[in-house]
């Protein structure tokens, strides 16, 4: 299996790059309301408009859930085995 690594913070997601994984996934499953940059910027357990999760993702990568892999066309999001095991499986 080939893999290819991005470490997001010292090469962050242009815009255009998160609007294409938004297509794939939807821009509430890449947007990490749980991560503590949330609650820091005292936004944590509001409902936010899709391109306000757009901007603060650009801003703060750390709201962009992880891990993002990309297995077989298909992309992957967060860290659930049971996910990821279904993914490899085919």
């Amino acid at each position: 299996m080939e893999v290819e690594e991005r470490d997001f913070f010292k090469e962050p997601f242009s815009r255009d790059e998160l609007q294409a994984l938004a297509k794939e996934e939807g821009l509430g499953n890449l947007f990490a309301r749980r991560s503590p940059s949330l609650k820091k910027l005292g936004l944590d357990g509001q409902d936010l408009p899709e391109s306000q999760m757009m901007d603060l993702m650009l801003q703060e990568p750390r709201l962009i859930r992880r891990p993002l892999v990309r297995i077989g066309g298909k992309l992957v999001v967060g860290a659930s085995m049971k996910v990821m095991e279904a993914a490899l499986a085919g």
